[in-house]
């Protein structure tokens, strides 16, 4: 649009050269064809609107905005219009304790009073979206900086509000999920109202104080020995009940052996035995009848 107002500029000023005298009045119609030429390419130009991927353009003619929404490609629309154009892709506004990690700089962390009165910090991340059919809606009624008007303000109060139901030791362990299934409803109710969906809500990080930290380790700890303890008394009573097991085996052997062997199966098994040491390339000397029958033998070593 400047183009065709730089045109009408120059159209001027060939009008002023034909009231001009000599030789300025020469030039006018030379300036007026230019001018003309600059106008029609400023007006073309300005129907010509191309609306980027992932982008949608808002139309606003003498400050009244239209609900017709421009699309991603090209448009011809009035030059009279001004096209606003707002992002529908995902974005993320993050509030971390960390400088440098979310959109404000410095330590940007919630902070909240759970429902024992003690202080927690929770880093959060926001993914959301702009609705494309409520792109009208936002430019008239909030204007191209939501972020700061409604992302920002509603996820602190949101998470402000339902921290204060929990206890600070359930939002850090048990009842994590809950408080982050509730906050992503909260969020996203509000944000509905204002032309915004949500995506996702990241619960980062949830920082309890120092005394609580202890406690909860020194608990942990616990547990982790008490686990353990029951891990050694478990191994200890199965080595009893193998002890147990082998100790009955032994006690059966020796029954079965003071019941089942006779003097004649004993005296078999030694002449057997006899047998095979006199067989035997040994040198030695076998003297008969010892003491209860049975013989001496005396190796020549």
């Amino acid at each position: 649009m400047l183009i065709a107002i730089l045109g009408v500029f120059v159209l001027i000023v060939g009008i002023v050269l034909r009231r001009s005298p000599e030789p300025g009045n020469r030039l006018a119609g030379v300036v007026n064809v230019v001018g003309l030429g600059i106008v029609i390419v400023g007006l073309l130009l300005s129907s010509v609107k191309i609306i980027d991927p992932g982008k949608v353009g808002v139309q606003a003619l003498f400050g009244k905005v239209q609900d017709n929404v421009l699309e991603s490609g090209l448009h011809f629309i009035n030059p009279m219009v001004e096209v606003t154009t707002f992002s529908i892709q995902t974005e993320n506004y993050t509030m971390s304790a960390k400088n440098n990690e979310g959109q404000v700089e410095g330590d940007d962390a919630i902070r909240v009073l759970s429902s024992d009165g003690l202080e927690v910090t929770i880093d959060l991340s926001v993914l959301y979206k702009v609705s494309p059919s409520r792109a009208p809606y936002i430019l008239q009624n909030i204007g191209v900086n939501y972020q700061d008007k409604i992302v920002r303000p509603i996820t602190r109060t949101a998470i402000r509000d339902n921290a204060v139901n929990y206890q600070a030791v359930d939002l850090y362990s048990s009842k994590r999920q809950e408080f982050q299934f509730k906050i992503n409803k909260t969020i996203a109710d509000n944000f509905a109202k204002n032309g915004l969906e949500v995506q996702q809500i990241l619960v980062r990080n949830i920082t309890l104080p120092a005394t609580v930290r202890a406690s909860i380790e020194s608990k942990i700890q616990a547990e982790q020995d008490a686990q353990k303890m029951q891990f050694v008394l478990q191994k200890e009573r199965q080595e009893a009940d193998r002890k147990r097991v082998e100790a009955q085996g032994i006690a059966d052997y020796q029954k079965i052996l003071s019941t089942g062997l006779t003097d004649k199966q004993l005296q078999y098994q030694a002449i057997l035995a006899q047998k095979e040491i006199a067989l035997s390339p040994n040198t030695k000397i076998i003297i008969m009848g010892g003491s209860k029958g049975s013989p001496i033998m005396l190796s020549d070593k």
